[in-house]
């Protein structure tokens, strides 16, 4: 025990009954578990048999036990370390039979899971298309997570006929996945609970094993977590948890923050011990942190310190691009690592993949090493390759690589065993795939329907070669490919976290492409993908692990770094315009959380920037910085002069557009120095909808100019198409001041109202 400050030692002797530890960022709640492991052993004589702890990665559950392993030695291996689901295929494998399956069942993976339901579909007789297997998938995952059958699916969801086609998927799926005898990853916690539900003798043979539980980052549970946790812990109540609300920041995966706010309700005789010194970072950056999380209602009291100094004050950074922006930051990082600073010592954070590009060219450009850390590069990404694919065929179309990757992509029933006869036929006649398809008729073994979809795809690619040879600009090819193939399409029809990631990164790539044609007047397509591969090209990096790190704040929790770069600090980009305008109030403070994580992310210096004008959509937006900024005192801040013009600026700002849209302001609940601007539903009007943000951009003691003159060239009645929602037909279009209220009833998701000019309609 020696080394623990007062209440990590607090924690680890609490032996008998419930345990909430409230560990804030760095505080050091990995030594708590694992010296709290070692007490109950080496000084209480608990049977290491008795003790269970569930971490969420096989990482953190190996690098656990091998700590354990360090402090007690001999017996440490007999404590049962395991996540979620390792924990609950044991279980099975000893009592699937139970529940009427074999033990030696199949776990199945996502692409295990889409091919069931791509049967299933076709079976039901279900468009694909418009009901794809991903959006099945993720519904009923959902349900899973919650612990919902399909009957119960079923009848919460009896008059929404969306819902009730997932309920019969979902019950069909459940008959199939057990016909095979498998489970997938959902099915691992479900079938568990249900196991112990309706047969207690299994419950309480474990939870006789499982007499002390100790649960790792419990503010991330979902509800099936929470269930099972408490019948295992039911008997005897020794229930340890670990966790911070505050950094609750996973609800899109079914995380569930109620489990830890609401731990005392459920167990009424928990002990509470706060963890609030933290071992990581300066006092600087846990005075911001402080300052942005107190502005959260839904979290427990507490507030970080630390025995270091002050450290350095934040710096602040405002730019007139996103361009900018990241020269800055490439060029505060050349100054850093001259002054003997390792590149692996620096991070650079933002709220979406899609900056990643953006930072990434600047960082190629000034030759700085750097490796996109939790995800691809984004010119890696699966949907990038894709439509630069597209585009690459369409300029050189005797690239038979390139037609092998698009051909089926989306899915048009050109499948591996067409594609293997085009190649037979291509290469005894020594032309290309291209070539070959142009003859498809006169393919061997080929039918007169397959032959029929193989023309298509080609007439498809020569109509893109004719834009290009009549001179159409890049970003109207653009935007033909990702209409005519269903591309976008799918991904919106889909409407997971995923491929809304994904629709994000293609309008990331638009605006790659519409900033190009701006600096290339004449640019030709081969110059654009030139353009591309020398960007991305980062062959000649090291190949060692000293290179600058680029990862989403999501990814960057549990990390640190002593250097610490936070990008887009905009309205509407962080926090998010979608949480920004949701009715969910905890969206707001979610992203607030976000913030949290991303400050206690640095140990030495912080920065952070905006630009005020960003490229979204393939237009430009001007945001005002982010209300996270304001809510940090301007005395932790370098450029502190700054900060209060943000704070004069935002005030003027907030008036004159009260002044000019008749005492409706903007903003919602906007934060900053412990002061509050709007009401709580500010982009509400009387007439129930919601307003957007007008056409501002802050100039920063310069003129600035609020909502500008619209102008549509669409009426009622008019197919239109959206950049997120797909298209659709105006229903109706109501002049108001500056703009007009449009409601659009869409194919996909159905009627939609927005501002013109935010919808960035295009009438078809």
């Amino acid at each position: 025990m020696t080394g623990l400050n007062e209440m990590q030692d607090i924690a680890c002797r609490h032996v008998e009954g419930p345990l909430l530890i409230l560990a804030g960022a760095g505080s050091g709640k990995t030594r708590v578990i694992t010296h709290r492991v070692a007490y109950l052993m080496k000084h209480e004589g608990i049977n290491p048999y008795h003790i269970l702890a569930i971490t969420f990665t096989n990482k953190a559950a190996a690098e656990m036990r091998e700590r354990v392993n360090q402090i007690v030695g001999q017996g440490a291996e007999r404590v049962w370390v395991s996540t979620f689901h390792s924990l609950c295929v044991r279980i099975l494998r000893r009592y699937a039979d139970r529940l009427d399956y074999n033990l030696n069942f199949n776990i199945y993976d996502s692409d295990d899971q889409k091919a069931v339901f791509k049967a299933i579909l076709k079976d039901l007789s279900i468009d694909s298309k418009k009901y794809p297997e991903k959006m099945f998938m993720a519904e009923i995952s959902k349900a899973k997570e919650k612990y919902i059958s399909p009957d119960e699916y079923d009848r919460i969801n009896a008059t929404d006929y969306a819902k009730t086609k997932v309920a019969e998927v979902y019950r069909e799926y459940s008959i199939r996945l057990k016909k095979f005898n498998a489970f997938d990853f959902d099915d691992l916690i479900y079938k568990t609970v249900e196991l112990f539900e309706h047969h207690p003798d299994v419950l309480e043979a474990y939870q006789e094993r499982f007499r002390y539980i100790m649960v790792d980052e419990y503010q991330d549970t979902n509800h099936i977590q929470f269930l099972l946790v408490k019948l295992l812990a039911k008997k005897y109540r020794n229930l340890c948890v670990v966790g911070d609300d505050d950094q609750s920041i996973y609800k899109f995966r079914g995380a569930n923050i109620t489990n830890i706010l609401n731990f005392e309700q459920e167990y009424p005789e928990a002990k509470v011990v706060k963890l609030e010194q933290n071992y990581r970072s300066c006092a600087t950056i846990l005075n911001a942190a402080n300052a942005v999380i107190r502005h959260n209602t839904g979290r427990r009291d507490k507030a970080l310190w630390t025995e270091q100094g002050d450290g350095d004050k934040i710096t602040f950074t405002e730019s007139d691009t996103e361009y900018e922006e990241a020269d800055k930051v490439a060029s505060e990082i050349i100054k850093l690592t001259s002054g003997g600073i390792p590149y692996c010592d620096i991070a650079i954070l933002y709220r979406t993949n899609a900056q990643s590009r953006v930072l990434g060219e600047k960082l190629v450009m000034r030759n700085i090493p750097y490796r996109v850390y939790g995800g691809t590069n984004f010119y890696e990404r699966k949907e990038i390759r894709d439509i630069l694919a597209y585009l690459k065929v369409v300029n050189n179309t005797e690239d038979d690589t390139y037609v092998k990757r698009i051909v089926n992509v989306p899915k048009r029933g050109i499948g591996d065993t067409t594609v293997n006869k085009i190649e037979i036929f291509a290469a005894v006649n020594g032309i290309s795939l291209m070539d070959a398809m142009k003859k498809a008729k006169e393919i061997p073994g080929m039918s007169s329907k397959t032959a029929e979809k193989v023309n298509g795809f080609y007439q498809l690619i020569e109509n893109y070669k004719k834009m290009v040879y009549e001179q159409e600009p890049i970003s109207v090819l653009y935007d033909r490919i990702l209409e005519d193939t269903g591309y976008e399409e799918q991904l919106i029809a889909e409407h997971t976290d995923e491929s809304m990631g994904r629709l994000e990164n293609l309008d990331e790539l638009r605006n790659k492409v519409v900033l190009f044609e701006e600096d290339n007047e004449e640019a030709t397509l081969g110059e654009f993908l030139e353009d591309i591969a020398l960007v991305s090209d980062m062959d000649n990096l090291n190949a060692d692990d000293n290179v600058v790190r680029l990862m989403t704040l999501h990814s960057a929790k549990g990390l640190e770094f002593p250097y610490v770069f936070m990008c887009g600090m905009e309205e509407r980009i962080f926090p998010s315009g979608m949480a920004i305008n949701s009715e969910d109030e905890d969206a707001l403070e979610e992203e607030r959380r976000l913030c949290y994580v991303g400050i206690t992310r640095a140990m030495k210096k912080l920065y952070m920037s905006s630009a005020h004008s960003r490229m979204m959509h393939g237009s430009y937006n001007y945001n005002e910085a982010s209300r996270f900024v304001r809510e940090i005192p301007p005395m932790l801040f370098s450029n502190s002069g700054n900060i209060d013009r943000l704070n004069r600026h935002y005030e003027d700002y907030v008036q004159k557009n009260k002044e000019m849209n008749n005492g409706y302001s903007y903003g919602k609940n906007y934060g900053y120095a412990g002061k509050e601007y709007g009401s709580n539903n500010p982009y509400k009007k009387k007439t129930g909808t919601y307003n957007s943000m007008p056409q501002t951009k802050p100039a920063f003691g310069r003129e600035f100019v609020v909502n500008m003159e619209t102008h549509i060239d669409y009426q009622e009645g008019d197919r239109v198409r959206h950049m997120k929602y797909g298209t659709g037909t105006v229903i109706a279009l109501v002049k108001g001041g500056k703009d007009y209220e449009v409601t659009v009833d869409f194919d996909r998701c159905g009627p939609r109202k927005m501002f013109a000019s935010f919808a960035k309609l295009k009438k078809l």
